[in-house]
């Protein structure tokens, strides 16, 4: 973050938005998520409660997923879009920071934690699809779906492992 004041900040501010651009990207790649929430409801629908589309500030766009398991032990998975790296993750969250802090604790050496940092706002956060093409929508969702699928099963196997 800059350390200028804010209103020295204001002039790039502006010219960022000011061809319209920004705005039609955001909402293009939000619909994106939203879609991509749709075919995880369709999916998923007897495995896992999947939330709303919900936004950060203009980092973040994500969903929550949640089964019997999770929930019991206080933990959601987030589908994530990161605005600044352009990819989809997946994120595993505590219910409150002091079960993101357990969880990071009992679960850091396995490979997706960090044993040296703990992410702002989760226990672990990994690449879903890196280099997603927005253009294509159905293969952009089969992709997300397939990497789910097996990641979850990998996060499910280790969770249980160290409970």
């Amino acid at each position: 973050m800059s350390d200028k004041n804010i209103n020295s900040r204001i002039p790039a501010y502006k010219q960022a938005f000011a061809s319209g651009e920004l705005q039609k990207t955001y909402q293009s790649l939000v619909g994106t998520v939203q879609n991509l929430r749709t075919e995880f409801s369709k999916k998923y629908k007897d495995e896992f409660a999947v939330a709303n589309v919900l936004h950060g500030y203009i980092d973040f766009t994500y969903f929550y997923l949640q089964n019997d398991f999770l929930k019991r032990n206080k933990l959601k998975l987030a589908v994530v879009f990161n605005h600044q790296h352009a990819h989809f993750e997946l994120w595993l969250l505590g219910q409150t920071k002091h079960v993101q802090i357990r969880y990071w604790e009992k679960l850091r050496g396995v490979k997706w934690v960090s044993s040296e940092t703990m992410p702002e706002y989760s226990i672990f956060e990994v690449t879903l699809l890196a280099n997603p093409d927005f253009d294509n929508g159905k293969k952009l969702s089969e992709s997300i779906l397939k990497a789910f699928g097996s990641l979850s099963q990998e996060i499910f196997s280790t969770l249980k492992a160290y409970e």
